[in-house]
């Protein structure tokens, strides 16, 4: 382990310290990774602990110390305003950022946006593949996923703001084929978070609704040479763990945080602590309050009508979220597999800050290994929100109308993912809408526009879905388009809306309109629920209910 001369004080064996002395260790100029999906396994006693130190708040060290680190993480970290990633977010303190998501960490932006750092946006499978490269000493990462995107070296290389110039991602030519190389680098300390630490610092993960990437990043950091700290909730005794229990082994850690107070080890940033969101316990079945037919739900039922039984699903943050909703209120749940990029495989996918968790999952997989699925087609049908859409299908998750939200996992699974159908809102900002008698009627209109001549920035590039035939739906509360050879292509409106009024002339491109327009089903604008559960039965899945005969 390295130590920078100023003794933190050691406890159990040398490796229990307190969060001022763990992060007194940080060096100048350091690499930092942390781990963690919005509250969930992030450390947020350290990240506080490192605040304080560099803003002079431990009294032990000078303010605007460590200072020029470079922060590398993976999913979002944070609550969308004070917590996680945000207490980073002081000039001086990082020099340079490589994230997977923004959205979360608004003050992290605004050193981005402001170009008082360096910013890239990398995707978020990426980046947590890329630390068990790290941890093996390869050269990079090869893959085809950004290709075509703002993260491809000829369209940015998923640079942020001007004094952004390092090249991180390589154009490779292999066998043929357009590769993306993603370049490896040293990792010289990291912050992770656990459940119980015992005297030989090997950490379980039992209390934790996710495991997320934390052994690749603790197995990069040591293999740098650098150090691996890891805030914990409770100590134990050497080899009181089960071996199958250790999600960290003590090999890898040199120091251990006790977390001090409860709201800095809560499991996600909305709930202190689930039993049923660490498997500890199975929630029995529960009655699904019908929720008010908005624009929201609207969209998630058209959306729900796109499912097949045996599907595996992924479900991205925003409106996505509410498709679970609806699974649920027409009792489709153990029709389907539902998943969530973080690791989550089964049950019901959690909404808000307690995304990323799951009611009742059926499995809990590191996160390398769910991109691992993802990249190779292992999901069936992907629902994602949409920002920005073009005429060309184009669509924009990633920065929009000066928002940096980052692409978080939405490029690994839109470019992988055999059928995906995006989900949104007709334009965005003070939209309102009622159903009446059936109708759809739109009492207020939506200030911004998301269908634009061109996006600000491709995240999911609809010219190379075409050719890779993927199947693309894009569905608003107003209607539905497809992905078509020339771009988009109305194919479904909802009663009560007038197509030149509510659509055409909302739309800064004319779209091609089917020439079989139809109506959106009826069901998707009447309270009771759609029977979806009948209509999924009734059909015969030829792809998974088949023998050979070889």
């Amino acid at each position: 382990m390295r130590n920078n001369g100023e003794g933190p004080r050691t406890f159990l064996g040398g490796k229990v310290v307190t969060a001022d002395a763990a992060v007194r260790t940080i060096r100048n100029g350091d690499t930092l990774a942390t781990g963690g999906f919005i509250g969930i396994g992030f450390a947020e006693g350290l990240a506080i602990a490192l605040e304080q130190r560099f803003l002079g708040q431990d009294s032990l060290t000078s303010v605007g110390s460590p200072s020029g680190l470079t922060l590398v993480y993976s999913g979002g970290q944070g609550d969308g305003q004070d917590r996680g990633l945000n207490h980073l977010a002081h000039a001086g303190l990082l020099k340079c950022v490589i994230g997977g998501h923004w959205g979360l960490a608004p003050k992290l932006q605004q050193l981005a946006i402001n170009n008082q750092i360096e910013a890239y946006n990398l995707p978020q499978g990426v980046i947590s593949q890329l630390f068990r490269d790290i941890a093996a000493h390869r050269p990079g990462l090869i893959t085809r996923v950004g290709l075509g995107t703002f993260v491809d070296p000829r369209s940015g290389g998923g640079r942020v703001n001007a004094c952004s110039q390092a090249q991180l991602v390589q154009l490779l030519r292999l066998n043929g084929e357009d590769f993306l190389l993603y370049k490896t680098f040293p990792i010289n300390v990291c912050l992770l978070r656990g459940t119980t630490a015992d005297e030989q610092g090997n950490i379980s993960m039992e209390r934790e609704a996710l495991t997320l990437d934390s052994l690749a990043i603790a197995m990069a950091t040591h293999n740098s040479g650098g150090t691996v700290i890891v805030q914990v909730e409770r100590l134990a005794k050497a080899h009181s763990l089960s071996s199958r229990q250790v999600k960290i082994p003590g090999i890898l850690v040199d120091y251990v945080v006790l977390a001090d107070k409860p709201e800095r080890h809560m499991q996600t940033f909305a709930e202190p602590y689930s039993a049923v969101f660490s498997g500890e316990l199975q929630s029995p079945p529960q009655p699904h309050p019908v929720t008010l037919l908005d624009a929201r739900k609207i969209i998630a039922r058209r959306a729900a009508m796109e499912l097949r039984a045996h599907d595996i699903v992924n479900l991205g943050v925003g409106i996505p979220e509410c498709i679970a909703n609806i699974a649920a209120e027409e009792n489709l749940v153990d029709l389907m597999t539902l998943t969530a990029e973080p690791g989550v495989v089964g049950g019901l996918p959690a909404s808000g800050l307690n995304f990323g968790a799951a009611t009742n999952a059926e499995a809990i997989l590191d996160q390398p290994y769910q991109f691992d699925f993802y990249d190779g087609g292992g999901l069936d049908i992907a629902f994602l929100g949409l920002a920005q859409v073009d005429a060309k299908g184009h669509v924009d998750v990633s920065r929009f109308n000066s928002h940096l939200a980052g692409a978080g996992g939405f490029i690994s699974i839109s470019q992988n993912t055999q059928r995906v159908v995006f989900v949104g809102t007709f334009g965005a900002g003070h939209l309102e809408a009622k159903v009446l008698q059936g109708k759809l009627m739109i009492t207020r209109e939506a200030n911004l526009k998301k269908f634009i001549p061109c996006v600000e920035q491709i995240t999911f590039n609809a010219i190379d879905a075409f050719a890779r035939k993927q199947s693309v739906l894009f569905i608003t509360e107003r209607c539905v388009f497809r992905l078509s050879a020339t771009g988009l292509e109305l194919t479904e409106i909802a009663p009560g809306i007038d197509l030149e009024r509510d659509v055409l002339a909302r739309m800064d491109f004319r779209p091609s309109v089917s020439t079989h327009l139809k109506r959106m089903d009826a069901r998707i604008f009447c309270e009771p629920p759609m029977s979806l559960r009948d209509d999924l039965l009734s059909v015969r899945d030829s792809r998974r209910n088949h023998f050979s005969e070889n």
